[in-house]
Parts: C-alpha cells; sequence; structure tokens
C-alpha cells in the first residue's frame, strides 16, 4: 500500500522543483490473543492475515495455522487490530510470555528477561540439494515480484522459490521480518509447502530471520546482503543452508553441518 506525498526536488543541474511520489504506507498493527495484548508491530497494513499468522507462528503462539480458531482484522483508522484466538493450553503460555515482557522489537529478542531463551532448540530442517543456477534465475526474476519497492524504493520482499528458481508466491512489506511473516504466513494458509525449494529475502540475514525460516521448516534461506555471526550459528544448529550476498553473478553458501564442539 502506497501513500502520494509532495517533494520538493533538487536536481544539480536544474535546481529546486515541485514533484510528488508514492511512499510506502507504515502503521501500527496490534496483535491481540485471546483478549490480551501481544504486541504492536509497525507494518505496511496490507495482507494482514497472512501477517499475523505468520507472526504467531515465529513467536510460537501456535504450532501451526490450524491452532489458529479465529482471526479478524479491524482497521480503526489509526492503525489496525487482529485478534487471534487460539486453544487454552496456548494461551497459557501467552500469558506468562507477556508478563515477562519488558519491550517490544521485530527482532523478537528484544525485552527477554532469560538470555538462555536465544538459543532455544530449533527444529532441524532437511537438507537442500538446490544448485545455484536455481538461485540465479530466483534472483533475475525478484524484481517482477516487488511491485510495492519498484513504486516507492522503500520495501522488503520474501519469496518462495521452487528447486528452479521460478518464484512461486511473494510478499513485500516496509520491514524485513514482516516481509517474511506474510509470505510464511500466506503458505501456512494456503497449505503449501516448501517442496525442495527455497526463501529468497531482499534484505541482510540476520538471527531472527533464520528462527523463523527454521521454524517453518525452509530447508535453504537466500539473502541479498550478508549474514551475521549469530544467524550463521544458528542456522548451522538448525542444518539450515545460508546463501547470502547473492548477486548476479555471484552467491554464498553456507556450511549447514552443526560446528564441533
Amino acid at each position: 500500500m502506497t501513500i502520494l506525498h509532495s517533494f520538493r526536488r533538487h536536481a544539480r543541474d536544474s535546481g529546486d522543483s515541485e514533484s510528488s511520489r508514492d511512499v510506502v504506507e507504515e502503521a501500527p498493527v496490534a496483535i491481540e490473543v485471546n483478549g490480551i495484548g501481544y504486541a504492536v508491530m509497525m507494518a505496511t497494513p496490507a495482507d494482514i492475515g497472512d501477517f499475523a499468522t505468520g507472526f504467531a507462528l515465529a513467536e510460537r503462539i501456535v504450532a501451526s495455522a490450524g491452532e489458529i480458531e479465529a482471526l479478524d482484522v479491524h482497521d480503526t483508522g489509526r492503525g489496525t487490530i487482529v485478534r487471534l484466538a487460539v486453544p487454552p493450553a496456548r494461551a497459557a503460555a501467552v500469558m506468562e510470555r507477556v508478563r515477562r515482557r519488558t519491550s517490544d522489537s521485530s527482532c523478537g529478542l528484544c525485552g527477554m528477561d532469560n538470555l538462555d531463551a536465544v538459543h532455544r532448540p530449533l527444529p532441524r530442517v532437511p537438507s537442500s540439494d538446490v544448485p545455484a543456477e536455481a538461485i540465479f534465475a530466483a534472483l533475475g526474476a525478484m524484481r517482477a515480484h516487488q511491485p510495492l519497492h519498484r513504486t516507492t524504493g522503500a520495501a522488503h520482499a520474501a519469496m518462495l522459490c521452487d528447486a528452479g528458481g521460478a518464484v512461486r508466491l511473494a510478499r513485500e512489506d516496509v520491514g524485513r521480518h514482516n516481509a517474511f511473516d506474510k509470505l510464511i504466513g500466506a503458505m501456512a494458509r494456503a497449505g503449501l509447502g516448501w517442496d525442495g525449494g527455497f526463501a529468497l529475502l531482499s534484505s541482510r540475514c540476520s538471527y531472527e530471520l533464520v528462527e523463523k525460516a527454521a521454524l517453518a521448516g525452509c530447508p535453504m534461506l537466500v539473502t541479498v546482503s550478508a549474514a551475521t555471526s549469530l544467524a550463521l550459528e544458528r542456522a548451522a544448529a538448525a542444518g539450515l543452508t545460508l546463501v547470502s550476498l547473492a548477486r548476479d553473478d555471484a552467491v554464498l553458501f553456507s556450511d549447514p553441518r552443526v560446528p564441533e564442539a
């Protein structure tokens, strides 16, 4: 979603002029779980059902989209409220997390009062044998699936690519975490699996993106910028192959094997 905004443009050779352009929309999205306020995220208010589902999976509020008993989206004019209903057994864990939270962040880490939570066990993901040629094919098709970024220059994308590099599904958002949540949520709601494919993100690869990929069972995560040290460590623990600094002419594969103690 975009908003038309007026600017004063200054060109080196021709001076000032009036212009207008689309800017990406950013607005608060409040997520409630069984009537309890869980988080307020800043996001692009599109594909909100997908976003809330992916967020719930990434936060381990639910283990599958089927555990979400109801999902209601309300536009208040000042932002969006998403109300999720989950089984009572899941709600107990939500209440404990809310009680302990001291601050909210899209990183999914800030506010945890137990540093051991950073290294919570991740599920092992299937091994990947996607060839580099498939990644190059996906990179070549990436821009065609980024209409919001083409218009505004300020949106991230997350894409589901098949084993040959064809883009099957894409989601965009002003935030890289949100874009991936939207993709994972859209896949879960549609019953789509990775089927030997991979995720392609238009961002750097950080810790929380690895967490989301592992929890979604993604065998390979490809990002256009570099990976952080903790991202590499957590990916190895999950057996997740990371491909970073992905460019049209070269990509950098990580070793998905668990490091020796």
